[in-house]
């Protein structure tokens, strides 16, 4: 055999070199979540080509004329809802995790049904609640008359309203996860030095709670950075109205793309400058003694107060949008409008959103447990990767899918595998967040004794590492079913023909004011939603009988 012969036969191709030198460097755990993360960033790789066709007059136009003004909108935006949802959620949940009175178990279901209304859904019948012969409005109008104004909800206090009161739970749901599982020791320890209960949260309890805070403004302000429907509904320009405008009314491509990498860079920045404040910290226990939180109970006077603020949240984020989809559900019930068709959009909708979600939670554990476990420049970049979905709007990450499809998986056009990926790319962020959190309270030592003990890599994950993070594993998949349920721009794009989901008749319905059909629709989105919530609440209650 000849010198070439024996190279051609003992040297492999160079696609097979390059993937055992990736597979030596980063094991099977980084392989799996590097195929992920590259799905994950199609999206991107969209933009990143279609700005490139952008010219530099294009660029010197935006500039001019479009992005201090929506770099201004969009970023003031994000801190104030930030800033009421950090209020709204860790004030409620502390009350309920370290307070027991009457009521609890329906408070808690109270701060995350607020979950199951969309933004578009909250923006739709807030302006109708705050015209003047609305609800809001005509009770605004007998006790200050024409003295004081309406609130006008198409500004950015209208907007920063609306998107807290939709998205504080998030933040409500991972903090109160991380108060049943804090260690009771390290503030029975402060006590004892003399701190006041107000000194303990502030030096011990939020520092502590940094992941769990953290993971649910990242949910929070990517949310408010993505958001379509109200910031459309309330005609307030931010970078995803902007671009949704650049694509169907002047049908710029390059435009949109030009301005969602802008988008792209100011998450990414947000999301590196939190991960730097916090890469050399630890939030696990290292002790081996764990034991349960026990709530003190509430005094008459604390159950007067919390029952106040548990109950004007409940009223603006939950009951008063219920009562208005109630009342004009019962018209469209009267008036015989609930047909076979209406009960397919609602069987479309939970197929869709439970398959997204499933996927969802199966692709982001490689991602969040290579971090975790290997926490490298290379994880770091792969946890950014896999938030792009997040950053981009809807529209453009449909655009971005079907190019895909288009090119790799042409015989997939037109089905649903389309418009799964894009659920999936579009709420990875939502799954990823949530194992996270969970993961970094996982401490490592009990994952080495199980290795020591003889169980291999695998039976280790199923034996130890999962059962102990499923309750975020959980979350994870109800937070993805609940907004995949709601998802409206990709949706609209992206779904088979005549396969119509409840937001895409809302939108619909409600362009065209048809209030008793818009509001069925929305009420199923709610009512959809409550297994999954109930899935998520006995899980809770189990992980914390169990410790």
């Amino acid at each position: 055999m000849s010198a070439l012969e024996q190279t051609f036969v003992t040297e492999p191709a160079w696609p097979i070199k390059t993937w055992q030198s990736l597979q030596r460097k980063v094991g099977w755990l980084g392989l799996l979540a590097t195929g992920i993360v590259a799905i994950a960033a199609v999206p991107l790789l969209f933009v990143l080509y279609s700005s490139s066709q952008l010219s530099l007059d294009g660029w010197q136009s935006l500039w001019s004329e479009r992005l201090p003004e929506l770099l201004w909108n969009t970023l003031s935006l994000a801190v104030l809802v930030a800033i009421g949802s950090f209020a709204l959620g860790v004030s409620s949940a502390w009350l309920i995790a370290r307070r027991q009175f009457a009521g609890r178990c329906l408070a808690i279901w109270l701060m995350v049904l607020p979950l199951t209304i969309p933004t578009y859904v909250f923006a739709h019948i807030y302006t109708i609640m705050f015209e003047d012969d609305g609800w809001i409005g005509s009770i605004w109008l007998a006790v200050f008359g024409n003295t004081v104004a309406i609130p006008d909800l198409y500004s950015i206090g209208g907007v920063t309203f609306i998107l807290s009161i939709a998205g504080f739970s998030y933040v409500f749901l991972l903090v109160s996860s991380a108060l049943e599982h804090s260690n009771p020791s390290l503030e029975e320890a402060a006590r004892i030095q003399g701190l006041s209960p107000l000194q303990v949260f502030w030096h011990v309890n939020l520092p502590l709670l940094r992941p769990a805070i953290a993971a649910g403004l990242a949910l929070v302000v990517l949310h408010v950075l993505s958001d379509f429907g109200a910031v459309s509904m309330l005609r307030y320009q931010t970078f995803t109205l902007s671009i949704y405008l650049q694509m169907e009314g002047r049908f710029d491509y390059q435009g949109a793309a030009g301005l969602s990498l802008v988008l792209v860079f100011l998450s990414l920045a947000f999301l590196v400058m939190e991960r730097y404040s916090r890469r050399r910290q630890r939030y696990y226990a290292t002790g081996t003694q764990q034991r349960r939180v026990s709530r003190r109970r509430a005094t008459t006077t604390e159950l007067g107060m919390i029952w106040t603020w548990l109950g004007l949240i409940t009223l603006f984020a939950f009951l008063l949008p219920l009562a208005w989809m109630l009342e004009w559900s019962w018209q469209a019930w009267q008036d015989d409008v609930l047909d076979a068709t209406f009960w397919g959009y609602v069987s479309n909708s939970l197929l869709v959103a439970a398959g997204a979600a499933t996927i969802a939670i199966i692709a982001a554990f490689p991602v969040a447990f290579f971090h975790t476990r290997k926490r490298s420049t290379l994880s770091t970049s792969y946890i950014q990767l896999s938030s792009i979905g997040f950053v981009l709007p809807g529209p453009v990450i449909a655009l971005g899918i079907l190019s895909f499809i288009l090119v790799v998986l042409a015989p997939l056009y037109g089905g649903m595998t389309a418009l799964l990926m894009a659920l999936v790319i579009r709420f990875l962020p939502l799954a990823l967040q949530s194992q996270e959190a969970s993961l970094q309270h996982l401490t490592p030592s009990i994952e080495q004794a199980g290795r020591i003990l003889g169980a291999g890599p695998l039976e280790n994950l199923r034996r130890v590492v999962l059962p102990m993070i499923s309750n975020g594993m959980i979350v994870a998949w109800v937070l993805v079913f609940i907004d995949a349920l709601k998802e409206l721009p990709a949706t609209l794009i992206l779904r088979p023909t005549g396969f119509d989901t409840l937001p895409v008749r809302i939108w619909i319905e409600a362009s065209e004011e048809s209030l008793e059909l818009a509001a069925p629709a929305a009420l199923m989105l709610v009512v959809g939603t409550l297994p999954a919530l109930w899935l998520m609440m006995r899980n809770n209650r189990q992980s914390g009988s169990s410790e």
